[in-house]
């Protein structure tokens, strides 16, 4: 069973149980400076759990591409990858625990056939001391699904990961971890949550592979153990908790389902196989690696190598499908360190010349044309953005290497320090000055380079506070207003100005919003103070705010206004802004939240600046005032 087909079956499955499948929001969150990349399935479902109704409905399924920046370090192993897509299904207040273990049990066992001798869960063991019992509703319901196949379903309470280590299986079948293992809260534990904040218990179910234990990782071995005899390959999340002032905690009005699948990891479990890397989907990019190398996969001297380029790859291939291009800051930093790790590895194992990139990126995008079709549309984009990153970092590696002589013959010996310059200045990854200095009967002072790097990051992250990030800063009432407003304002801007004006960023805040949009020349006081009067008229108004979802194509048809199309799916949120008596005042594409009317809007809509953002882009600040 191929990728293609576990994602297929996973949609249809729900589809047919009245979930609306939807497509994946891109990988570059919408709104939300706070991050750079979609991590999780749920991330984009957040303002659904908030309260925000989600425009499809209670039941919602999909796949959903996620990146982790962080994970960049740990490929090379079996399981780790840094893009992945997430199956997952959502009840907004619908159905609940008795639902949703019972589906998600014989999606496992029926459509994937997997052996559900093979699968252990775990369950939240409770926090009594905050008024939270063992979820004991998830106990009972898997000992029933285990035992209607012939299973005897043992619970046993672990605790913490590392008493795991301690005690070991006890013949358990369903383990209750802490809430270090088995809660999920945007902040972590109960005891980190502030109050108003919503969490609940979790049950991960983790699958077999009947490895040998290493016990590097503890005496013994459990589900929650680290040594890759058992792989975490989906998790429901029951949010059916909120906390108090008092640090207590109580039910929620409405209990909501998230469900989590890791694609990948259901594929591993289809194949039997603990390796991420001989899943179909990844098979033809090592089979190309290997053709054109030489080299063979199963080599353990270049094993690291065919699973870094496979990997990243991967990660390229989507990210720059969905707007992002390489740069020196950001998200584009990111994928620039992710063509360039790439790039050694293909060195690593011969392939320099010849067939590049490019050849890789080519077999990525056919493995996922059919889901991601835009893949396919946009591959001289892919193509020709890696050709020419990967021509720059061979120019990036023969100045740095000419640097790296110098430093050596100047001083007799390459520091930390040096490491940083060259990194910093010449982007000369530190692993080859590492290479380079090995050759010479020479070590690094890594740790030197670490502070130097630490330094640096300190001074980019106290910088990026003051840096204009598109988005919203929170969901607040006050925010959510200038969110509207700011809407308004660029149909006042467009009014005025002209078609050609578009969104180019913004930056919303309970104090302000600051909005950069296209025009390539000052705006007089007389517009502003139109498109002033514009946004006051139709908040006075108090014009209904609505949202339609609808195909993307239809939307563009109708003149929707929107920014960076091709970054949105097939089915895109129109918000409109219309008056009682007709007058429709802005109609755009937005995935953040509104006021339900224009009256909500508080204060008169106050234009406080105008000035130059770049070439050809103008920036306006405006507030709400008393």
């Amino acid at each position: 069973m191929t990728v293609s087909e576990i994602r297929a079956k996973y949609l249809d499955f729900f589809r047919a149980r009245g979930h609306v499948v939807v497509p994946s929001a891109p990988l570059v969150p919408e709104n939300d400076p706070t991050t750079l990349f979609t991590g999780s399935g749920m991330q984009p479902m957040l303002p659904y759990f908030l309260g925000e109704p989600h425009p499809q409905g209670v039941r919602i399924a999909d796949s959903q591409k996620a990146f982790r920046a962080q994970d960049i370090e740990e490929i090379g192993d079996n399981r780790h990858t840094t893009f992945f897509e997430m199956l997952g299904n959502w009840s907004f207040g619908d159905y609940f625990k008795k639902e949703q273990l019972p589906w998600i049990f014989e999606f496992l066992t029926q459509d994937l056939k997997l052996d559900p001798n093979k699968l252990y869960v775990t369950v939240f063991i409770g926090e009594p001391s905050l008024g939270i019992p063992k979820d004991d509703e998830a106990v009972a319901l898997w000992k029933s699904l285990f035992k209607e196949q012939g299973i005897d379903a043992k619970d046993v309470e672990v605790g913490s990961e590392e008493n795991g280590g301690k005690v070991g299986m006890q013949g358990g079948r369903i383990f209750a971890y802490d809430a270090k293992k088995n809660w999920w809260s945007r902040s972590g534990t109960p005891d980190k949550m502030p109050s108003g904040e919503p969490g609940g218990p979790d049950s991960e179910i983790f699958y077999d592979f009947g490895t040998e234990h290493d016990s590097a990782w503890g005496e013994h071995c459990h589900p929650n153990c680290d040594c890759g005899r058992f792989v975490e390959i989906c998790n429901s999340v029951f949010m059916e908790y909120q906390k108090k002032e008092d640090g207590s905690f109580g039910k929620l009005p409405k209990a909501n389902v998230d469900f989590g699948g890791g694609l990948e990891r259901m594929a591993m479990a289809v194949k039997d196989t603990n390796d991420v890397f001989l899943i179909d989907s990844m098979q033809p990019i090592i089979a190309e690696l290997a053709a054109t190398s030489g080299k063979s996969y199963t080599d353990l001297a270049y094993q690291k190598s065919f699973r870094v380029v496979a990997d990243h790859m991967r990660g390229a291939v989507f990210m720059i499908g969905d707007g992002v291009l390489p740069a020196n800051t950001d998200q584009g930093y990111v994928l620039r360190r992710l063509i360039r790790r790439a790039v050694q590895h293909m060195d690593k194992l011969g392939i320099s010349e010849g067939k590049t990139l490019t050849t890789i990126a080519g077999r990525v995008i056919d493995v996922y044309k059919d889901h991601y079709g835009a893949l396919d549309a946009l591959r001289s984009r892919i193509e020709g953005t890696l050709s020419e990153e990967e021509a720059k970092f061979r120019k990036t590696l023969v100045s740095g290497t000419k640097e790296f002589e110098k430093m050596l013959d100047k001083k007799g010996a390459i520091d930390g320090e040096d490491g940083f310059i060259l990194f910093s200045t010449y982007g000369f990854p530190i692993e080859l000055t590492e290479e380079l200095a090995h050759e010479r009967g020479m070590a690094i002072d890594r740790r030197g380079f670490e502070e130097k790097m630490e330094e640096h990051r300190a001074g980019s992250r106290a910088g990026s506070e003051q840096k204009f990030k598109g988005g919203l800063a929170d969901g607040g009432e006050v925010t959510t207003m200038l969110h509207t407003a700011t809407h308004l304002m660029l149909a006042g801007l467009r009014k005025y100005l002209g078609d050609h004006v578009h969104q180019a960023g913004s930056n919303i805040t309970s104090e302000r919003t600051r909005f950069d949009f296209t025009h390539g020349e000052k705006v007089s006081s007389e517009i502003l103070k139109k498109v002033e009067d514009y946004v006051n008229e139709a908040i006075q108004k108090g014009a209904r705010v609505s949202i339609e979802p609808m195909p993307k194509e239809k939307a563009r048809s109708m003149g929707v206004e929107g920014s960076f199309w091709e970054k949105y799916p097939d089915v895109v949120n129109v918000y409109t802004v219309k008056a009682s008596d007709g007058t429709v005042y802005s109609q755009e594409l937005c995935g953040g939240p509104h006021v339900e009317s224009t009256a909500d809007i508080k204060g008169v809509f106050t234009i406080v600046k105008e000035e130059a953002s770049s070439a050809g882009v103008r920036r306006v600040k405006a507030v709400l005032t008393n």
